[in-house]
């Protein structure tokens, strides 16, 4: 590759400084060695990707589901480059490499804090509403924090120093939650998907994004070489190749695991599916205040998403490619792999393994790259058939294990933990009396934020503001930011096991001194 190549461009241009030696010599495989080799993706093995493995080496959890989306990910480069005429475009609007979709794929997930969707999910409201911080917490942004910031394995000790492509290709929203860029994609008539705001918390920004204002010139450096060649709110090639690959692996490989542990059963999603299939158009003929008294109903819950389709993502959506996915899938999910059940036997392991396979095969296939996407679609996309189909299986998905009775039970007690959790650790940054003796790793984080946010002060006053959008000034309001911040970087670095035993050691519940090493 061009050493001049703006692409491959790092903060720090001395990749062995400090004592450390990259053994690859392409710039992007450089990037994924010094990812895998970081503390925060070791720790993805004991971090939830939907519920808690609990030993039991089952389920994916975020390494697993990272390994498997980098894999997803470097397949769907690869016929990109492979392609001339692909290929062609793809360089035109920045470029394809597959060692950076690998790497950004191995990278997407690093910032998932313990118990997964759901942990983030609290952390962000405890960041807004206990500790001011307009931006919040969301798990793309705090992987972009690690990369640049927080890790420190790369050369000089701030975050990886990747290049800039890869760093670009992790932005899987490349905006900030409030401020970058401007005009704010919030604005647009049909915002690209996940920048709207929340239907519940108008005025908070965007529902999704990928960087705080603490990484805003990182991120305007990481995007600087594709200026002109793809809109400012857009993702790069590569960072569509991630997302692609994401959507893939998420809906094909959790189905995969709930089927292997019984969770997923034949007879509730036969009838759903079956019922919407036998009676489309009555259904469709049904006011929406009657669908939703009947949403218990087999097939009322798949019609509803239907025409939810409709009003968001109109530009792709058809009725006829939407029928003939719930087809496919009733008749390889439903007729297939879940009518037999799963009972560990070489025969059901094989089912489940070519199950996995024929549809990564036939969703990979779909997918292409486009010139001028619609705003909800990224340059990468996957052509109607299989978007329908992947736009199913993530419902089964949904309905019938995220909105388990049980598994909302074992929820609301990890959210009672992290909030409790997060209580206790601010409670000791409080204590002046223990200052001395909080962990290592909690008092560098806070000296890192305290840094961050008095030079915010300084150079962009205008960043600088609370929850509620009023200016942050002094120097009390701005520690406490950088002590909210702290907080939630050190807690989202944790492992759930780290988590539950770091809190049961802070209530006394423990008979032993801490020892688990939590100071990544």
């Amino acid at each position: 590759m061009d050493e001049t190549d703006p692409r491959a461009a790092r903060r720090d241009p001395e990749n062995g400084a400090g004592g450390f030696t990259d053994l690859a010599t392409s710039p992007f495989r450089v990037d994924r060695d010094r990812i895998t080799a970081s503390p925060f993706f070791a720790r993805l093995g004991g971090v939830t990707q939907v519920v808690s493995a609990g030993g039991a080496g089952l389920l994916h959890n975020r390494l697993t589901h990272s390994l498997k989306v980098a894999q997803v990910a470097r397949g769907i480069a690869e016929r990109i480059t492979g392609s001339s005429e692909s290929a062609e475009l793809a360089a035109k609007l920045g470029g394809c490499d597959p060692d950076a979709c690998e790497a950004a794929a191995l990278a997407h997930d690093l910032g998932h804090p313990p118990f997964g969707h759901l942990g983030e999910q609290i952390l962000d409201r405890i960041a807004r509403h206990r500790f001011g911080l307009a931006d919040g917490f969301e798990g793309n942004a705090q992987s972009f924090r690690i990369l640049t910031t927080t890790d420190v394995r790369g050369p000089s000790a701030i975050g990886l120093d990747l290049t800039t492509a890869v760093r670009a290709a992790v932005l899987k929203y490349p905006w900030a939650r409030l401020h970058y860029p401007q005009p704010h994609p919030t604005a647009m008539p049909l915002p690209p998907r996940g920048a709207a705001e929340p239907d519940d918390a108008p005025g908070t920004g965007a529902s999704k994004f990928s960087a705080y204002v603490t990484e805003l010139d990182d991120f305007e450096q990481s995007r600087a070489p594709f200026a002109g060649r793809i809109e400012p709110w857009q993702q790069t090639v590569e960072a569509s190749v991630m997302d692609t690959a994401d959507d893939i692996a998420y809906a094909i490989h959790d189905l995969q695991d709930f089927h292997r542990i019984g969770v997923l059963q034949h007879a509730p999603v036969a009838a759903e599916l079956g019922e919407w299939l036998a009676h489309a158009v009555e259904l469709a003929s049904l006011d929406d205040a009657r669908l939703t008294a009947e949403i218990r109903r087999p097939g009322r819950s798949l019609e509803r998403m239907r025409r939810r389709m409709h009003l968001k993502d109109s530009w792709i959506v058809d009725d006829d490619a939407f029928a003939a996915a719930v087809a496919r899938v009733q008749r390889e999910l439903v007729d297939g792999l879940l009518a037999d059940g799963f009972d560990g036997s070489t025969e059901a392991e094989q089912a489940t393994a070519a199950f996995s396979a024929n549809w990564m095969a036939r969703l990979v296939d779909g997918v292409f790259v486009l010139s001028s996407p619609p705003t909800r679609s990224g340059h990468v996309s996957l052509r109607p058939a299989q978007w329908h189909e992947v736009q199913v299986l993530k419902f089964v998905h949904r309905r019938f294990v995220l909105l388990r009775p049980d598994l909302a039970l074992h929820q609301r007690g990890q959210a009672s933990l992290v909030t409790t959790l997060v209580d206790a650790l601010d409670a000791w940054l409080l204590d002046r009396d223990e200052a001395s003796r909080l962990p290592r790793r909690l008092h560098d984080l806070m000296e890192l934020a305290h840094g961050e946010y008095s030079d915010l002060a300084r150079i962009a006053p205008e960043l600088l503001v609370g929850a509620t959008g009023e200016r942050i000034e002094g120097a009390d309001e701005v520690r406490g930011l950088a002590r909210g911040r702290a907080v939630v970087d050190f807690v989202a670095s944790l492992t759930d096991k780290q988590a539950v035993t770091l809190l049961d050691a802070l209530s006394g519940r423990s008979s032993q001194p801490w020892s688990d090493s939590f100071v990544l």
